[in-house]
C-alpha cells in the first residue's frame, strides 16, 4: 500500500468511542442492516451507468458489504476499503471484495492526493463531527474527474424515539445529527461540483421498543453522544418510554424514521 499510505490515523476520544463501538458490534452487524443495505444499494444506482473508476475506496467500509458490490460492479478496478473501526476491517477482510484493508479517519484520510476516482461512503459520515474536513479531504484525493458519493443521515432521524424520551426526561438519549442545510452549505463551498444532494425518509416498523434499541446496539448505533445518561434505565424510565412511543403506532408497528441525506459530487476537470 505504499502508493496510497500518507498519514497515520489520529483520533479524538468521541471518535475512539464510535471505532469501539462499531468494533464491538462487526459480528451483529450485518443481521440487522437491512435498511443498510438499501440505502447504500440506492447510492450504487445513483453513480453514473458509464462511469467507470480505476480505483475506488469504501470509505467506512464497516463489514465490507459494499466493498464486495463495488468490487463486482466495477470488476477491473482496484479497491481499497477503509473504516475506523478496526474490528470492522478484521471482519471485513477475509470476504474479500478490496486489494486493500485500512484503518483510517475519513476527515484524515491517510492517502495520497489525486490516487481515487471514487470515494463511496453509505451511512458512515454521520459520526464525522467535522463534515467540512471530510469534503476537503474528499477534494483532495480525488483525481479530476473523480466522484464523491455518500449517503448519511440528518436532522429527523428517529425523532419518535426522540420525542418518545424528550416526554420521559431531559436527557440526551438519541445521537444528533447534522441539518440537511448543513450540508448543503458545506457541500457547495467544498470545491467540487453538486450533481446531486437531496433527503428521502425510510421508515421501519418493530414490534415493540426493546426490538428498536436491540438493533441499534447491534448495529454499533446506540447513543454515543455526550450528556448522555450513564448506568443502566430505571424500570419506571423505561415504562414511561414505552407508553410514549405507542402514540406513534401504526397497523404496521412502532415507526422508525431515518432522514436519509443523497449527494454524489464531482472533482472538476482542469
Amino acid at each position: 500500500m505504499t502508493d496510497l499510505a500518507q498519514n497515520p490515523l489520529g483520533g479524538l476520544p468521541d471518535k475512539r468511542k464510535v471505532a469501539a463501538s462499531f468494533s464491538r458490534a462487526a459480528e451483529s452487524y450485518d443481521s440487522v442492516a437491512a435498511l443498510q443495505r438499501t440505502v447504500g444499494q440506492h447510492l450504487l444506482a445513483q453513480l453514473p451507468a458509464e462511469f467507470s473508476p480505476a480505483r475506488w475506496l469504501d470509505l467506512g467500509c464497516g463489514t465490507g458489504y459494499f466493498s464486495r458490490a463495488l468490487a463486482e460492479r466495477f470488476a477491473t478496478s482496484q479497491g481499497v476499503a477503509l473504516d475506523i473501526a478496526e474490528g470492522m476491517l478484521h471482519h471485513a477482510k477475509p470476504l474479500g471484495g478490496a486489494q486493500y484493508f485500512i484503518a483510517g479517519d475519513a476527515e484524515y484520510l491517510p492517502l495520497q492526493s489525486a490516487s481515487c476516482d471514487l470515494l463511496f461512503s453509505s451511512l458512515a459520515l454521520q459520526w464525522c463531527a467535522d463534515f467540512q474536513a471530510v469534503l476537503s479531504e474528499a477534494e483532495r484525493v480525488l483525481r479530476p474527474g473523480g466522484m464523491l458519493a455518500f449517503s448519511s443521515l440528518c436532522v429527523g432521524t428517529l425523532q419518535e424515539l426522540r420525542d418518545s424520551w424528550q416526554a420521559v426526561d431531559g436527557f440526551v438519549h438519541v445521537n444528533r445529527f447534522r441539518q440537511l442545510e448543513d450540508y448543503q452549505r458545506l457541500c457547495d463551498g467544498s470545491g467540487l461540483t453538486q450533481l446531486n444532494l437531496q433527503t428521502t425518509p425510510q421508515t421501519l416498523h418493530y414490534p415493540n421498543v426493546r426490538s428498536l434499541t436491540h438493533e441499534l446496539k447491534a448495529l454499533g448505533a446506540h447513543n454515543l453522544n455526550p450528556g448522555r445518561p450513564g448506568g443502566l434505565t430505571g424500570r419506571a424510565r423505561m415504562l414511561a418510554l414505552l407508553n410514549a412511543y405507542e402514540q406513534f403506532r401504526q397497523p404496521q408497528g412502532l415507526p422508525a424514521t431515518y432522514q436519509v441525506v443523497y449527494g454524489v459530487l464531482l472533482k472538476g476537470i482542469c
